[in-house]
């Protein structure tokens, strides 16, 4: 019996295996985690069953795999097609069920996924991350979970596995909104330094002179020091892209709405990134929107 409850915890069901769904798993199969996996990308299966992953032929044959199942996928519309529905997670998932999604989604489409997932019996987490791809691969990234307290400390040992930090903020939708409001915060400080930096180059400071010390200032966040590298390079290759933040930000001015709280600044932001992803930005860093803000400026680089 023991023996039969310790495999039950190692199983797994994964959904979505894109660039941050990907770098989780391997940690997880690294870890001893019996994984079953499924995305519409069959390369990218094919490679997590290469390291080790059972492969599912769909949506339903992952929530009957496991008494955990786990989703990170890109958006609103995805999570309503992986989690509801007759062919969706909810409807085929296991008596008790865990069913976890980690990806930045809206409140109130986790919610019609929550209340679905209490109508079957089943514990629903909301479980989004912080961190890069990079953070992914070395299992840092930072978990901060909401849902009923009894599914996260049985869903912890899956988290501590694939995360530096880990936090249970509340008993419902918590989560999604300290994502959103991060997010925020991130999206933001892209905006805010693409100004700064160009009223510096603007006032004849050296690119490089100016971004040591501002990584040296008070206004050295842990995000801008992890970007100095690569932004003295100008180098500006996606760890998130410019239009995934649009996505973001969008996500935030509508929350903040819908709560009847003021997003002015939000607003002004993500109209900064509609505009810059409109043009050859949109596949580039989140940081590369000081290029639009210099072109403004009139910089030619």
């Amino acid at each position: 019996m023991a023996q039969h409850q310790q495999q039950d915890n190692a199983r797994i069901g994964w959904l979505g295996l894109g660039k941050m769904g990907t770098p989780i798993v391997r940690n997880l199969l690294n870890a001893g985690f019996d994984v079953t996996v499924y995305d519409v990308d069959q390369q990218r299966v094919d490679e997590a069953v290469q390291l080790g992953a059972h492969r599912a032929a769909d949506i339903p044959g992952v929530a009957r795999a496991a008494q955990r199942v786990f989703s990170i996928i890109p958006d609103d519309a995805v999570l309503r097609k992986v989690a509801l529905g007759k062919d969706g997670v909810i409807a085929n998932a296991n008596g008790g069920a865990v069913y976890i999604d980690m990806s930045t989604v809206s409140p109130a489409v986790s919610g019609e996924v929550r209340d679905a997932a209490r109508g079957r019996g089943v514990s629903y987490i909301c479980a989004p991350v912080s961190g890069s791809t990079v953070l992914a691969e070395k299992a840092q990234l930072t978990v901060f979970a909401s849902g009923p307290e009894q599914a996260y400390a049985h869903t912890l040992p899956v988290f501590q596995a694939i995360s530096a930090r880990q936090y249970y903020v509340g008993a419902d939708q918590q989560a999604r909104y300290l994502k959103l409001a991060i997010n925020h915060l991130v999206g933001s400080t892209a905006v805010l330094l693409a100004e700064a930096l160009t009223l510096g180059t603007k006032g004849g400071v050296d690119w490089t002179d100016m971004l040591t010390v501002i990584g040296d200032s008070v206004a050295a966040s842990p995000l801008v020091k992890y970007k100095l590298g690569p932004l003295k390079e100008r180098d500006f290759s996606a760890a998130f892209s410019a239009k995934q933040m649009l996505k973001d930000m969008s996500l935030v001015v509508d929350a903040g709405n819908e709560a009847g709280v003021p997003m002015a600044a939000a607003a002004l932001v993500r109209e900064q990134f509609a505009q810059y992803a409109q043009g050859d930005g949109a596949e580039l860093d989140f940081f590369s929107i000081v290029r639009a803000v210099e072109a403004h400026a009139g910089i030619a680089r």
